[in-house]
């Protein structure tokens, strides 16, 4: 295992391996481990108990977070025609003409979320071995495929803090929740509100305990677990 630095181990000192914190403990841990020089991201990562091999068993939504990530957020249109000027007039940071799509099938990836309109799908569809592994590929589930009229809504929501999740092929989630500069308050309502959503986007075939695990951490700082039956109460 490569050598940690200092300032991760002294983070790191600060946090009892084998403890289950409660939601408030985890938050209030985060904030003290932030060690960077930056202001670190502050991620979410949850366990769940479903089997994604299965269809039936896929957990995939949209959250918007009450307090945003505190970030800026580049949001790219793929819209041709009048629904290009809808997207412009609503905000959208860059609206894909075919120019655009070339960039992209090129590598050009200088955006935070993507949306389509239904009628550009069909050139969208070329983009998937881009955007997909980034997990900007438009989709109708997660909500960012909508007609021109959804616009305006999708690009506010994108700015305020719109987070999609969904289960990777280990069962787990992972999701930011805001930064570590933010209030204890606004990083616990944030959190709650993601489980809120996990649970909600619980699949009808999943059994047993459906969030089994629940870890927080800084980005470059230590995990932080937390007890997942106190944080899904």
């Amino acid at each position: 295992m490569p050598k940690r630095g200092r300032k991760y181990e002294e983070a790191a000192a600060k946090v009892e391996r084998n403890k289950l914190y409660t939601r408030a403990e985890a938050i209030k841990l985060i904030k003290e481990t932030a060690t960077t020089n930056f202001d670190p991201t502050v991620e979410v990562h949850m366990r769940l108990g479903v089997d994604p091999r299965h269809a039936d068993q896929q957990v995939r939504d949209v959250v918007v977070l009450p307090h945003g990530l505190g970030k800026t957020v580049r949001v790219l249109v793929f819209a041709e025609g009048e629904d290009a000027n809808v997207a412009r007039e609503a905000g959208a940071d860059v609206v894909a003409d075919d120019e655009v799509i070339k960039r992209i099938q090129e590598g050009w990836t200088d955006f935070d979320v993507a949306i389509a309109v239904p009628s550009m799908m069909g050139k969208v569809g070329r983009l998937g071995r881009v955007l997909g592994p980034r997990g900007l590929m438009p989709n109708p589930r997660a909500g960012t495929v909508a007609p021109a009229a959804d616009l305006p809504r999708l690009i506010d929501e994108a700015r305020a803090g719109r987070v999609e999740f969904r289960v990777d092929k280990t069962s787990n989630i992972h999701a930011p929740i805001g930064k570590a500069s933010f209030s204890e308050e606004q990083l616990n309502d944030n959190l709650a509100t993601l489980i809120g959503a996990v649970k909600r986007a619980r699949p009808a075939a999943a059994k047993g305990t459906y969030i089994q695990r629940v870890t927080v951490a800084n980005t470059m700082g230590p995990g932080i677990k937390i007890d997942a039956q106190e944080a899904t109460l």
